[in-house]
């Protein structure tokens, strides 16, 4: 018979004390094993051999899994941001547990929470109910562009969304090159606008969106335009576009996130400008 050390790790370096007694092991052997050392009590009722990171620990003493925001990010996936501290999924009427310096968001929703974490499709849809239908959206994109989501996980998470709300999916790319390219052209979609997105023009390259055939719109991340090299880059960009009749307006992150109604205003604004409203 393994140890109990060993056949934690074995079932993934955490396990519940029902499991471990269904396997041979004892209560009284179980706390045992925790006063050597050799295994951890993460609450009452839950072991652990290897170490966790803070989200995680906080999400299983708080009584829960880790979901939405939190285990998004922990993908790589792009999210708005939420409310601060690990988002715990527990049980619609399942009471928190009382941990030291919590400061967890808890998700009373339907279901039963598995033991450590979520998987991608229900995190997206605690997103949406957390924190709306724009990061919902965006996070759905990025999920999608990064092989998160099969065909099969797309269809179940639009059948699971209120029927209100499956026009996000079915508005929803696999090629957005950035969530804040997708809150974008989310909000531009709702606002009514024709535009083509990923083009590429001759002697310019490839840009975020065209709007009324002149409108350059960009949508500049922190992550691919902060260095003075992109910076020249853009510039060199948009003085090229403009030598072949385009203007381009080109917004970073906290544009977009805090000040949408300037931004707003400056898209509605330059094709009336230029003449091209249709």
């Amino acid at each position: 018979m393994l140890s109990a050390k060993d056949t934690i790790t074995r079932l993934g370096g955490i396990a519940r004390g029902r499991t471990l007694q269904k396997l041979g092991f004892t209560r009284q052997s179980l706390a045992a094993h925790v006063r050597r050392g050799e295994i951890e009590r993460v609450r009452h009722g839950v072991f652990a051999t290897a170490p966790l990171d803070a989200d995680t620990r906080a999400a299983i003493e708080h009584g829960g899994a880790l979901t939405c925001a939190s285990l998004l990010r922990r993908h790589g996936i792009w999210v708005l941001p939420v409310a601060d501290g690990p988002h715990v999924w527990l049980g619609a009427k399942q009471h928190p547990l009382q941990h030291p310096h919590c400061v967890c968001v808890a998700h009373h929703y339907s279901g039963h929470p598995p033991l450590v974490s979520t998987d991608v499709e229900t995190a997206l849809l605690h997103l949406r109910r957390c924190a709306g239908e724009e990061a919902f959206f965006a996070a759905f994109e990025s999920a999608w562009r990064l092989r998160k989501l099969s065909r099969e996980a797309r269809s179940r998470i639009r059948a699971a969304l209120p029927a209100s709300a499956r026009w996000l999916v079915d508005l929803a790319r696999a090629d957005a090159d950035s969530g804040l390219e997708s809150l974008l052209r989310l909000r531009l979609h709702l606002l009514g606008l024709t535009l083509e997105r990923q083009v590429t023009i001759d002697g310019v390259g490839r840009v975020d969106f065209v709007i009324a055939g002149r409108l350059i719109v960009e949508a500049d991340g922190t992550e691919n335009h902060d260095s003075p090299e992109h910076r020249h880059r853009d510039r060199k960009r948009d003085a090229q576009a403009s030598a072949l009749g385009y203007e381009t307006l080109r917004f970073d992150y906290a544009q977009i996130v805090h000040d949408w109604p300037v931004v707003q205003a400056a898209i509605l604004g330059a094709p009336r400008r230029m003449g091209r409203i249709r």
